[in-house]
């Protein structure tokens, strides 16, 4: 009999959704120093192996993977993992996954990982399918929360990996030499002198309403204003807008006293920028440009006004805009496919098939990546951006709800159970 029918026939006869509730239940029993919480964890432990013992018997060849995926993924779910499989023929062997507004949600989750999501992880850990954590954030923050939210084992077990700051290092404990890639230091030294000089001016030189607003985040490279206020909040999207004028003008001034086009760069005051970041960045990103229009602050030169060594420099460094949320200087050399690369070959994944989760435009590009590459699918929330939500129905068709990567972790799971069965 075909997968299809016996996957019809599992989610027609059995009570599935009642031994999930179980498996639920006894995965993510929160631990307790109580005989009675105790004892009906251990009746629900026995009554969900009851169950499955009878999907086993049910299916004497496929009956454990059926138990298994019937426990923990939907009707729905399965069906897409089996669809996946028929596409692909492969399952799963490296999750790459972004964080915010991903894994965690400031709308649906209070901004913390829920906890289904991170046992679903641990799952994956224990079948030997190895996490790329892939982040604009610092390394310190995210290596808190997985510490914290995975354990510490799991963390430094070497299956474990973070592409941090938006790919410009990579963490991964347990490898030697190799547990941190700082990928920043092959850049060449224009690059990194450009950088240094945004980093030392972007406070000092900031208006009053910038150094009150935002503080610098903690980057080891690229230079990120976040707001002093709550995310998304008016007052946040006004003071990130204002730092995103601010940080174009300063990167203009930095690039002209690094390629030596303005003697007095280093001293006369960002006000006096001719506007060709403005126009440059504008031209290749339209949220950049209705910000500048909003503020009423487009530049008085075009796009081809600008000199071709600045254009030089300006094509290699990303500015990067996050309504309400950042304003972001980083390079376009050191990107979350670079970091992801660096990742998979220190983790000596030599034929990646990943799921990778995302909702911006960094993460676009490793998608576009795994689509160019065929190695592998890639999965977005409803509310991610246009651009990545276009991408991910025109190949995978894989969107999952705001807060909800746990169901997107479930498809996979199940993908993996069938394909194991082959």
């Amino acid at each position: 009999m075909e997968t299809y029918d016996l996957l019809y026939r599992l989610y027609e006869e059995f009570d599935t959704e009642t031994l999930r509730a179980y498996q639920e239940f006894v995965d993510l029993f929160p631990p307790v120093d109580s005989r009675v919480a105790l004892e009906r964890w251990q009746d629900a432990s026995e009554e969900l192996d009851d169950r499955k013992d009878t999907i086993r018997s049910g299916f004497p060849q496929v009956g454990e993977t059926f138990a298994d995926l019937a426990s923990r993924a939907t009707r729905d779910q399965a069906f897409t993992a089996l669809d996946l499989y028929a596409k692909h023929g492969r399952g799963v062997n490296v999750l790459v996954l972004d964080v915010d507004e991903t894994l965690r949600s400031a709308g649906n989750t209070d901004n913390e990982i829920p906890r289904e999501t991170l046992h679903l992880l641990t799952r994956f850990h224990d079948d030997g399918v190895p996490v790329v954590i892939c982040t604009g954030q610092t390394l310190e923050n995210v290596k808190g929360f997985l510490i914290q939210g995975l354990g510490n084992d799991i963390v430094h077990s070497g299956s474990v990996s973070v592409v941090y700051e938006t790919g410009t290092g990579v963490f991964t404990p347990g490898h030697g030499a190799d547990t941190k890639c700082l990928l920043y230091e092959d850049l060449d030294a224009d690059i990194r002198d450009v950088f240094g000089h945004v980093r030392s001016r972007v406070l000092p030189d900031a208006p009053a309403s910038i150094q009150e607003g935002c503080h610098l985040q903690g980057n080891e490279f690229n230079v990120t204003l976040k707001p002093n206020f709550e995310t998304g909040s008016d007052r946040a999207e006004a003071v990130i807008d204002e730092g995103l004028v601010y940080l174009l003008d300063l990167l203009e001034e930095s690039v002209l006293a690094v390629s030596g086009g303005d003697a007095d760069a280093d001293e006369r005051s960002v006000d006096g920028s001719v506007g060709y970041a403005r126009a440059y960045y504008a031209n290749e990103d339209p949220e950049i440009r209705g910000v500048l229009e909003r503020r009423g602050e487009q530049p008085d030169v075009a796009a081809s006004d600008v000199p071709a060594d600045l254009a030089g420099l300006f094509e290699r460094v990303d500015v990067a805009y996050y309504e309400a949320d950042a304003a972001e200087i980083g390079s376009l050399e050191l990107n979350k496919v670079v970091g992801v690369e660096a990742a998979l070959d220190v983790l000596g994944i030599e034929d990646p098939f990943a799921l990778m989760m995302g909702d911006s435009k960094t993460d676009l590009r490793v998608m576009q990546w795994i689509a160019e590459t065929d190695s592998g699918v890639a999965a977005a929330p409803e509310h991610a951006s246009e651009d990545v939500l276009e991408h991910v129905m025109s190949t995978s068709e894989l969107v999952f709800d705001r807060g909800d990567a746990a169901g997107m972790l479930r498809v996979i799971y199940a993908l993996n159970r069938l394909a194991a069965l082959e």
